[in-house]
Formats: C-alpha cells, structure tokens, sequence
C-alpha cells in the first residue's frame, strides 16, 4: 500500500497572522511506506498561538525523525505510541503553560496527529481540530473538546443547535491552558482506499460532510490534485464567510484491496 500526502493552510478573510501549523509526510521503513501528519490551531493574543502550534507540530516532526525510527519492528506496539505520544505532551504542555504565565497570558493550542502504516492507524487528538476517515461513508475519528461538544453529548443541544451557538469555538480542553492535559488516543485498521483527512475548525465551518467527500475522495490522479481540491474547498470556505484560518492535511491510501466509493 501506498500514501499519497497534500496539506493547504491560508489565513483566511479576516486574521493577520495565521495560527495553524501543520506538518505531513510519507516516508519509507523497515515496515514498509507510512504516512504521518499533525495538525495544530493555536490560540492567543498577537503571535502567542502560532508559537503554540509552530512548538507543538515541530515536537511531533521531531518524534518522527528520530525517536519512530527506533520502534520499528515486526510490529509498532500500541502502549509504546501512547506513551511517549502522551509523555510528549505534557512536557509541551507544561512549557507552555509556564510561558503563559511568565508572560501574562493564555497560549495553547489544538492537536491532532496520525501515523498511517501498512496495517494500522495511531491517531491523538486535543481540542477541535478533527480527523476523518472518509470511505463509503464520513466518519468522524475523534471527538472536539468543546464546551458545546460536551453540551451535545449530554443531549441539551442538537448537533445543527451547537453550530449556531456563540460559544461554538470554547474549548474545554487544549495543550497550554492548564498544568495539566489528557489527549484521546485512538488505534485502528487503515482502509485502503481511504482519504484521512485532518482539518482546523475554520476548514470545516461552512463545507458539508457530502462536500468533504465529493472533492476528497474524488477520482485524483496524483498528490497535485489532491491540492487542488484542498485549495478549492479553502477558496469556498472564505467564499461562504468564514473568517477563522483554514487548514487541512489529505492522505489517500492507495493499494490492493482498493474499493471504488464514489457517489
């Protein structure tokens, strides 16, 4: 199996500075082709929330260069992963949090990282930034830390309720904030076939799940392509209003076992 990997990010209509901070590769192991992507949306006063994404997604490119190198085996253990993807974030996110209050201010940022091997995904996340796995259907793989998230799954409001509401974006968790922090871990089967897609909120505002597969899970050639589509689905987002920045990382996994899911 192969990975095909495309990441777009703008600023969008009305930020000056973009906060989102992304990072994608594909790459060759012992194990055979792996793909691995992070995504972070930073927040903060003036440049605080891109030097909370910039630290993050550069610790999560670090782990890839030089401590997944040394886990390759037979096969990645799934506790080995949790830990030291956890371990990573509480030391990021004690620094963080003691630079906030070295410098009076509330820094922190989302994550969401993925590595996609021959066999298995390994998936974190921390806030509203999401990752799907988009197939016959579009399946949303983590769960957004957010005040109305929570509200949701208590049954007080209805997903199209939460979309509307003012304190949509209110986090409940993120990598700063507090002294402490929990990420959610997921593993599981990579379907070949497949578009995995990570994406800051603003990305996701104003497209529909039915759009996210017309255009992601297209019939594309190549990783150019795959651009193209992710430039298109950023130019309606700004089209429609959306005033966050946007960002979005695309991994296809090609290979035998292929299944057509188009329409």
């Amino acid at each position: 199996m192969d990975f095909w990997v495309s990441a777009s990010t703008d600023v969008g209509i009305k930020k000056q500075i973009n906060q989102d901070s992304l990072f994608a590769r594909r790459f060759e192991s012992p194990n055979g082709t792996m793909a691995f992507a992070v995504l972070c949306d930073g927040m903060g006063g003036l440049a605080y929330g891109e030097l909370a994404s910039s630290l993050l997604v550069s610790a999560f490119s670090d782990w890839m260069y030089e401590q997944l190198p040394a886990i390759f085996g037979d096969r990645i253990q799934d506790h080995v992963i949790r830990k030291q993807w956890t371990d990573l974030i509480a030391v990021k996110n004690s620094w963080l949090h003691a630079y906030g209050l070295q410098n009076q201010c509330r820094v922190g940022t989302t994550v969401t990282a993925l590595l996609l091997t021959q066999s298995r995904y390994y998936l974190l996340n921390i806030g509203d930034s999401r990752a799907y796995e988009i197939g016959r259907q579009v399946i949303q793989m983590t769960q957004d830390h957010t005040l109305v998230a929570e509200e949701i799954r208590l049954g007080n409001l209805t997903p199209e309720q939460a979309e509307q509401s003012p304190i949509r974006n209110v986090l409940s968790r993120c990598v700063g904030v507090m002294d402490t922090v929990q990420p959610d871990l997921f593993f599981g089967d990579v379907r070949p076939g497949a578009a995995y897609v990570l994406c800051s909120d603003g990305f996701r505002h104003k497209i529909t799940e039915k759009e996210l597969k017309q255009y992601l899970l297209a019939d594309i050639m190549s990783e150019q392509e795959m651009k193209q589509q992710e430039e298109y689905l950023i130019d309606l987002n700004k089209y429609r209003g959306e005033t966050d920045n946007i960002s979005v990382i695309t991994i296809r996994a090609i290979g035998e076992g292929t299944e057509t899911w188009i329409g």
